[in-house]
């Protein structure tokens, strides 16, 4: 067998990115839930707390600035 050839498979692979769906979902709606105004760098500092170590090799994307910046404009409100 080739080194190239080991990997998850598919089922594996769905569960892992369910998992790190569902870990991303809670810390959004976590901190959205949190009541009062929070500005963008504030919502994306502390998703970047809540998410940096529960990942291998962490890094923020837009994906991060993007929920961030929904959590400052309040497009989660009323949600938890």
């Amino acid at each position: 067998m080739d080194a190239s050839e080991i990997s998850w498979n598919e089922q594996a692979r769905a569960k892992i990115l369910e998992d790190s769906d569902r870990v991303l979902r809670e810390a959004v709606l976590d901190i959205a839930g949190s009541g009062g105004s929070i500005s963008s760098d504030d919502a994306f500092a502390q998703l970047n707390a809540r998410l940096k170590d529960r990942f291998i090799d962490y890094e923020p994307g837009p994906d991060i600035r993007k929920y961030a910046d929904a959590i400052a404009a309040g497009e989660f409100a009323g949600t938890s």
